[in-house]
C-alpha cells in the first residue's frame, strides 16, 4: 500500500497535470482548516495540500496538527498561490499518527541551535538540519564515489585496536575487566591478560596505520569510518566521536599526495553544487542572516555559494611551513600582539588562529602547508634529506583551519626503528606494520580528511556537533 506514494522533491518537480497521487509526510502547519504544508524530508520545500471545505469530518481536521503523519490521496493541480506552481487537491487524508500539538517541543517559529541540540532526536524536522542532513548523505556517496572511480579498494579497518596511531595517548580503553577487584600483576599495574582480548585495547583513533597494511598489497586504498578521542574538550571544533576518511597509496610522493587530496575536496564540492543546490542555497541564505547580526569585521567575504565555487576554480595555495612562520612572524597581526599564541618561531606547533590568519587574511584561498620540523610530526611521516623536517603536509580551509593531514610514510626500516627508538614506541607492538617495511617496502603517502569538519566548510555551520547526528562531547552521550 505504501509504495505507491510519490516523494515530494519529485512531485514539485513535475508539471500539474490533473494526476491522481498519493502522498506521505509530516504537518508543518494547517492554515484556516483548509491549507496543510506537508514535508516528507526529501525536500525543505512543503507541499500544499488543499482540504475543501466541508469535505472532511471536524473530528478528523481537529487531529490535522504540527507534526502529525498523513497519507493524502489527491489530484494535483495548478496553485494560484504565489511560490509554488502544484498543489495537492486531498479526496482522502489517513492520520498514520497523531501528534499532540502544546506537547510537541519544535513550534512553528525559530529555535537557537543550542536548544535543537537538546532535541537532537527532533531536530532533523527542521529546515536547517534537514539541508545539513541531505548535504551530508551527498558528501558521503561523493566519496565513495570519487575513490570507487579512481579504483581504490574500501578497507574496513578495526575499530578496536591495541595501538596509539598518533601517539597522543587520549584514547577510550575498551575492556570487561570488573571495575571492582580488578585483576592485577605484582608490581599493582593491571592485569590485562585477564581480559577480553588478553591486552590492552582501546577504541581507534585512525585507520592508517591498518590502511598501509592495504596500500602495500592493492596499491591504492581508502577507509571511512568512526574514529574517537578521549580529549577533554569542549569547543566547537572537537568531538569524541567523529568520522575520518583516510586513503593510503603505493609508490605516491608527498606531491603526489597533495595533488590527489586537492583533487578529492574540490570533487566532493563540486558533486555537492551540483546536486544539492537547493540545500546549499539554503544554508546559504541563513548564514547570510546569521553574520548580519556579527560586527564587520567579523563577517565572511564571501557568502557560502561564492566560498564553495572559489575553491573549485583557484589552485590551493602550496608553501614550507619554514615560509608560513616567516609570514607570520612578519605580519602586522603579530606585531601587534593580536594572536593569543605567539608566533615564537620555527619549530612551534601552529594553532587554529594561525592557520586561519594564512588562509583568511594572508593568501584568502585554501592553503597546503608542507614539511613540518619532525619534532611536532608522527613517528612514521618521512624523514626530509635536510634531517630536520619530515614529508607532511596539511591543507587549511577558510572557516575551520585544517581539514587535511597527510604525510609521505617512513619506508626505509632502520630509520623508521631509530625513530621509535627515539620517541620510545616498543618495536614489538608494532612487529606487523615494520613487516610492510621487510618485505618489499615501497615509497608510499596518505592522508586524513575530518569528515565533519568536511560539512561544516561546505554547509557554514560554525559549531561541529550541528554536522552529526548525535553529537558525542565531554559529559554528553545522549540519544
Amino acid at each position: 500500500m505504501f509504495n505507491k506514494r510519490i516523494k515530494i522533491k519529485e512531485l514539485l518537480q513535475q508539471e500539474p497535470a490533473e494526476q491522481q497521487v498519493t502522498v506521505m509526510g509530516w504537518v508543518r502547519t494547517f492554515r484556516n482548516n483548509q491549507f496543510i504544508a506537508l514535508n516528507d524530508g526529501s525536500t525543505n520545500t512543503n507541499l500544499q495540500v488543499v482540504a475543501t471545505l466541508g469535505m472532511f469530518d471536524e473530528s478528523l481536521l481537529k487531529r490535522i496538527t504540527t507534526s502529525a503523519s498523513l497519507k493524502i490521496t489527491g489530484t494535483v493541480v495548478p496553485s494560484v498561490g504565489k511560490g509554488q506552481k502544484l498543489e495537492v487537491k486531498a479526496d482522502t487524508i489517513e492520520i498514520l499518527g497523531d501528534s499532540d500539538a502544546e506537547a510537541y517541543p519544535l513550534q512553528p517559529k525559530k529555535h537557537s541551535l543550542e536548544f535543537l541540540r537538546e532535541k537532537a532526536h527532533l531536530r532533523f524536522r527542521t529546515n536547517t538540519f534537514g539541508a545539513v542532513f541531505r548535504v551530508r548523505h551527498a558528501l558521503a556517496f561523493a566519496v565513495h564515489r570519487f575513490f570507487n572511480d579512481k579504483g581504490f579498494v574500501y578497507l574496513h579497518t578495526p575499530i578496536v585496536t591495541a595501538s596509539d596511531a598518533e601517539g597522543a595517548g587520549e584514547m577510550f580503553r575498551v575492556t570487561t575487566l570488573p571495575f571492582e577487584n580488578t585483576p592485577r600483576n605484582e608490581d599493582g599495574s593491571v592485569n590485562f591478560k585477564e581480559d577480553f582480548f588478553g591486552k590492552s585495547t582501546n577504541l581507534t583513533v585512525s585507520g592508517q596505520l591498518e590502511g598501509e597494511l592495504g596500500a602495500t598489497a592493492f596499491g591504492e586504498i581508502y577507509t571511512f569510518g568512526p574514529t574517537f578521542r578521549a580529549e577533554n574538550s569542549n569547543t566547537a571544533r572537537h568531538l569524541a566521536e567523529f568520522w575520518m576518511i583516510e586513503p593510503e597509496m603505493a609508490f605516491y610522493d608527498l606531491e603526489d599526495n597533495a595533488n590527489l587530496a586537492e583533487e578529492f575536496i574540490k570533487y566532493i564540492i563540486r558533486y555537492v553544487l551540483e546536486n544539492n543546490r537547493e540545500d546549499l542555497d539554503f544554508l546559504a541564505q541563513r548564514l547570510a542572516d546569521e553574520e548580519k547580526q556579527l560586527p564587520q569585521d567579523k563577517r565572511s567575504e564571501m557568502g557560502l555559494i561564492e566560498k564553495l565555487e572559489f575553491v573549485l576554480n583557484n589552485d590551493f595555495q602550496r608553501l614550507s611551513y619554514t615560509e608560513a612562520i616567516d609570514i607570520l612572524k612578519e605580519s602586522n597581526h603579530n606585531k601587534k600582539k593580536k594572536f593569543q599564541y605567539p608566533v615564537t618561531g620555527w619549530g612551534m606547533d601552529l594553532q587554529s588562529e594561525h592557520e586561519r590568519y594564512l588562509v583568511e587574511k594572508h593568501f584568502k584561498k585554501p592553503v597546503i602547508l608542507m614539511n613540518y620540523p619532525a619534532s611536532i610530526k608522527a613517528f612514521y611521516m618521512r624523514i626530509n634529506e635536510d634531517g630536520k623536517t619530515v614529508a607532511a603536509m596539511d591543507i587549511l580551509a577558510p572557516g575551520i583551519g585544517e581539514i587535511v593531514g597527510g604525510s609521505q610514510r617512513e619506508e626505509r626500516l632502520d630509520v623508521l626503528l631509530e625513530k621509535m627508538e627515539k620517541m620510545g614506541i616498543p618495536e614489538e607492538e608494532l612487529w606487523w606494520y615494520l613487516d610492510t617495511r621487510r618485505f618489499g617496502t615501497v615509497p608510499h603517502s596518505g592522508f586524513g580528511l575530518g569528515f565533519e569538519r568536511m560539512i561544516q566548510f561546505v554547509t557554514g555551520m560554525s559549531n561541529i556537533r550541528d554536522v552529526i547526528a548525535f553529537p558525542r562531547t565531554p559529559k554528553s552521550a545522549e540519544f
